[in-house]
């Protein structure tokens, strides 16, 4: 097996990548990052010594940061043009898409949880407000983009739908999406019952206690 992804996977940007790589049926190993298991850690910390996960490596290449993890699955270890076209100008808006969910929705729901995280005299409400009013414009906006229903750029599953998958899914934990936005919570639903994701989310189901504001009781 040449591919070893280091991960933990009830984090977010980890299940990103691991969406790429069930959609694709590409076998890899699993080292999974926790105090269980420290070694993995300390092979992680040599190789990209930030200590950001995931970090993917196939053969003697790593690749750190989980848009280029899928990038590169999507041009050396998928069907062509799969998640990702060949055509550069047909890749703009699904680049453009992931970089909306990593910026808009996953950033400031990752504020908020981050801030949760602190000792309560370290907590900064300022960045928690400003976090729920990113959130807000950013679910408005992209009600109006999904109104047409399908994928998060075009008829196709993609990277786009890689990042917004984990995205939306504990952004609407910290910042429900509700109602209004119903056009979002439908594309919500779709990733859920998409396959790769469901794994995913179900592979995380035991981790849901380390979620510092309580994991809701759904999903």
């Amino acid at each position: 097996m040449n591919l070893r992804l280091y991960a933990h996977p009830f984090s977010s940007y980890c299940q990103k990548v691991l969406i790429a790589l069930y959609e694709n049926n590409v076998p890899f190993e699993f080292k999974m990052l926790g105090p269980e298991m420290p070694g993995n850690f300390a092979e992680l910390a040599r190789m990209w010594p930030l200590q950001r996960f995931p970090v993917l490596v196939d053969d003697d290449r790593i690749f750190m940061e989980a848009s280029i993890i899928i990038e590169h699955i999507a041009l050396h270890h998928a069907e062509g043009g799969r998640l990702l076209p060949l055509e550069s100008k047909a890749a703009l808006d699904i680049r453009f898409m992931d970089r909306f969910f990593d910026n808009y929705i996953m950033t400031p729901m990752q504020r908020i949880v981050g801030n949760a995280l602190r000792t309560p005299d370290k907590r900064d409400e300022q960045t928690v407000s400003e976090a729920h009013a990113l959130l807000a414009t950013a679910y408005a906006w992209l009600d109006g983009r999904m109104m047409g229903g399908g994928w998060a750029a075009g008829e196709d599953f993609s990277l786009a739908d890689c990042a917004a998958a984990p995205s939306l899914f504990y952004a609407d934990w910290v910042h429900p999406i509700g109602s209004r936005f119903a056009h979002v919570l439908a594309y919500r639903q779709r990733l859920l019952a998409r396959p790769s994701f469901a794994r995913a989310v179900n592979e995380a189901r035991p981790y849901r206690k380390l979620f510092p504001l309580g994991a809701p009781d759904r999903d």
